[in-house]
């Protein structure tokens, strides 16, 4: 894909997406030019969250409303993460003598690492939201209305 068709990539319009995540979107200020990033990640890791969430005691789903606020707050989450990664990666030290094919797989195995880390921190979290009231507002405080 080119240079000029990646900066052609359709804005997202918040009004398309779940109220949750619109949201979440909206609480962080995420930047528009990262709407894409989170919708795609938001689209496709639904089903591993959707474990996680499943996994976790009744106690700790009660901190939310429901999975989508969780999945919604993950999304975001894991947008961010990713970005970090992708701006870190030209500055870390690799192996001389590692080719671009080696290079790429390293830095998607990277990326699944700071994603998957992102919803253990995330489970860790709520867990811990369950007998810390104020951790538990910055939880809901995302979803007041």
């Amino acid at each position: 894909m080119s240079d000029v068709n990646q900066n052609e990539q359709t804005v997202i319009d918040l009004a398309t997406v779940s109220a949750e995540l619109r949201q979440v979107i909206e609480f962080d200020g995420v930047p528009e030019a990262m709407y894409n990033m989170v919708t795609s990640i938001h689209e496709v890791s639904e089903d591993s969250v959707r474990e996680y969430w499943d996994a976790l005691p009744n106690s700790a789903q009660n901190v939310l409303d429901n999975f989508e606020q969780f999945h919604a707050l993950i999304s975001v989450s894991q947008a961010f993460a990713g970005v970090n990664v992708m701006e870190e990666f030209p500055t870390i030290k690799l192996p001389e003598g590692m080719t671009d094919e080696e290079k790429s797989e390293y830095r998607s195995q990277l990326l699944d690492q700071v994603l998957h880390n992102c919803v253990k921190d995330m489970v860790k979290q709520i867990k811990k939201a369950r007998r810390d009231p104020i951790l538990k507002r910055d939880f809901t405080d995302v979803f007041a209305k």
